[in-house]
């Protein structure tokens, strides 16, 4: 699969890619999904690698920072999204662990995740997701396991 930009802003613009409706479901749910609420636009889909940003504002816990739990979303949107297209077209998947290390905190601007394959098995997918701030410097590494079925 070729890399593509994807956005919400875009009708159609996913309409190839079908692992985009992990993402947005059907039209009338789109505002539903916490991935839109959180406003993390997916950017780029390969096989092997998915990126995707989160703006900070909006997403901040009582102090004035992004939020842990914020970085966990996004870690698990780009998982989801990345052991879909191990599984795609016929399969499904279920997150099975999450682990967050939170190294920086971010005040303001977009952060921008990173997901890549640690292990592609049969029954098992684990991915570490790399999230940094504007600068490039490093701000979480989340690791995603789930649970692979492939029909």
């Amino acid at each position: 699969m070729e890399s593509k930009r994807l956005t919400a802003d875009e009708p159609g613009s996913a309409a190839d890619v079908p692992v985009r409706n992990m993402l947005s479901a059907p039209p009338s749910l789109v505002d539903e999904q916490l991935a839109t609420r959180m406003g993390i636009e997916v950017i780029s889909i390969e096989p092997e690698r998915v990126v995707a940003t989160m703006p900070v504002r909006g997403n901040m816990q009582p102090f004035g920072w992004l939020h842990g739990g914020a970085n966990a979303v996004l870690a698990e949107t780009l998982g989801s999204v990345a052991a879909g297209l191990w599984v795609a077209p016929r399969g499904a998947v279920a997150g099975l662990e999450l682990s967050c290390t939170h190294h920086k905190s971010v005040r303001s601007g977009l952060v921008t995740g990173v997901c890549t394959p640690l292990h592609l098995g049969s029954r098992v997918a684990t991915y570490q997701i790399e999230i940094t701030d504007e600068k490039g410097r490093p701000t979480c590494t989340a690791r995603l396991t789930c649970l692979v079925h492939k029909r």
